[in-house]
């Protein structure tokens, strides 16, 4: 089998923005050129990247500004959410020639679908949208989860590529990676950071870290580690990765988490701590805090 075009890490990148609410360009470029130098892909517009919160003109602006940064030497996934289909293709298609490699695609939120709706949406993104597609399945955010049976169906479809599972399920995740296996031309990439070396161990093809945001290297080493099967090494940096991540996630709203990760951010001077309405910064009391907690690890 031919090494799968894509695999690795892919780090579900922040969204920095000013004051104002508006996307922090120069912050962009310097987090990007941090993906790049430790061999890391943004995923641009995720959970992490506050996706449902960005207009469509800084959505743009966002993945044409981190195409121009990235020069060629990373990937760059473009998240795509929302429930008004036809606008969805419209973004699609201009993330796509505004120079992303992939669309990511969670599923609209606001009606609960059945699996054949849930079929049908990606079918129809796959179909009409002109890059490739991955599904991007979170149960945490959209209160469904895409079903096995739909993935493998999904699989076949020409211009599908991959899976990111976000769901904390040890046996559905074992499923999935079984699925993509033994073909290459749809890849698993592991969004439960937790389990990053444990998918590796199994056969995931990639990682989906938001710690990676804050350090980048040491995924890309504990990835390079587990698929060479030095799970020694991988296991010792998900255990210093996990306890880098319980400083901005442990007691925390996974709102309130990301405005924690955006202060960590802040201390390596990669972005400022502002957030898109209704998500909130921390007090300045909480933020201080997190500026010591992480001041620590140096």
């Amino acid at each position: 089998m031919k090494q799968k075009e894509y695999r690795g890490v892919v780090v579900p990148m922040v969204t920095p923005v000013t004051q104002e609410g508006l996307l922090d360009v120069a912050a962009v470029e310097r987090i990007i050129e941090s993906f790049a130098a430790a061999g890391v892909a943004p995923l641009l517009m995720g959970t992490t990247g506050e996706g449902n919160s960005v207009s469509q003109a800084d959505g743009l602006l966002f993945v044409q500004t981190a195409v121009r940064a990235a020069a060629g030497r990373i990937k760059i996934y473009a998240g795509l959410t929302g429930n008004c289909i036809r606008e969805q293709l419209r973004q699609a298609d201009a993330y796509t020639e505004a120079g992303a490699d992939v669309i990511v695609a969670t599923l609209p939120t606001y009606y609960a679908l059945t699996e054949e709706q849930m079929y049908t949406y990606y079918k129809t993104l796959a179909d009409t949208i002109k890059g490739p597609l991955m599904l991007y399945n979170i149960l945490a955010t959209t209160h469904m989860s895409i079903p096995v049976d739909i993935i493998r169906r999904l699989a076949d479809h020409p211009n599908i590529v991959g899976l990111k599972d976000s769901e904390r399920d040890l046996e559905r995740m074992a499923q999935c990676i079984e699925l993509a296996k033994g073909r290459d031309d749809f890849a698993y990439f592991c969004g439960w950071a937790a389990q990053s070396a444990h998918s590796l161990e199994l056969g995931g093809d990639g990682i989906v870290p938001s710690t990676g945001n804050f350090c980048p290297k040491p995924f890309r080493q504990l990835y390079e580690a587990a698929i060479s099967g030095d799970m020694q090494t991988a296991n010792r940096l998900q255990e210093e990765t996990n306890e880098t991540a319980k400083i901005y996630q442990k007691d925390r709203t996974l709102g309130q988490s990301l405005a924690a990760l955006k202060v960590m951010m802040q201390t390596r001077g990669l972005c400022d701590p502002w957030m898109l309405p209704p998500l909130t910064r921390l007090t300045a009391d909480e933020e201080q805090l997190i500026k010591q907690k992480t001041n620590a690890l140096d």
